[in-house]
């Protein structure tokens, strides 16, 4: 946390947001919430759990002019990767070359990633400062996905200064295709073998 922040929700929640807050009702709620003490500012075996099932996520970044930046990565789960309880990464994988995320981080580290799990209904937000390591061949090793046919340019680490989870209200659920071609062919399965059974 920055040394003017009291509480890790401060993070996002600027005085500016606080006074919207206040003129439209929700000021009080949230100050319980922050005496509470409910957004985190390590990570948790549950929060390991949640990121390092991921299969796909969203990366915010922002460059001096604080003009913003969304960057979606992907791979397998298990890419992103929780390394201890504050700090996260992944390797970066080789995409159009634009580096844009890159370039803003060299001018601003503040980062944010948005995590989504549509078949649970459930969002994770986390905030943070994410940097780029180039040549480490130890840590990539570590975070690239094994059998993965991508080839990685380089690390990103994010430390972790707060997140939150948010309820399920409006998020479609939808399902990986994956899981959908596995539950179809187990029925399948059971299909055949009742008609088996039967004959």
């Amino acid at each position: 946390m920055d040394a003017k922040q009291i509480y890790p929700s401060d993070v996002a929640f600027t005085p500016s947001v606080k006074a919207i807050q206040a003129r439209k009702g929700s000021r009080q709620s949230y100050e319980h919430m922050e005496e509470g003490g409910s957004w985190q500012t390590h990570i948790t075996p549950d929060l390991k759990a949640f990121v390092e099932a991921q299969t796909s996520i969203f990366l915010a970044t922002a460059n001096a002019e604080g003009q913003p930046y969304i960057q979606h990565r992907g791979g397998p789960p298990g890419f992103l990767k929780a390394l201890d309880d504050k700090t996260l990464g992944f390797a970066d994988f080789v995409g159009n070359r634009q580096y844009i995320t890159l370039g803003n981080l060299a001018d601003n580290p503040k980062a944010f990633l948005f995590l989504i799990d549509y078949a649970h209904r459930r969002r994770i937000k986390i905030w943070g400062r994410a940097r780029v390591v180039e040549g480490d061949a130890e840590l990539m090793a570590t975070l690239m996905p094994q059998g993965y046919k991508a080839r990685p340019e380089q690390v990103i680490l994010f430390a972790v200064s707060a997140w939150d989870s948010n309820c399920p209200q409006h998020i479609p659920q939808r399902f990986e295709a994956a899981d959908v071609a596995a539950a179809l062919a187990e029925r399948d399965d059971r299909i055949h073998a009742l008609e088996r059974n039967s004959v």
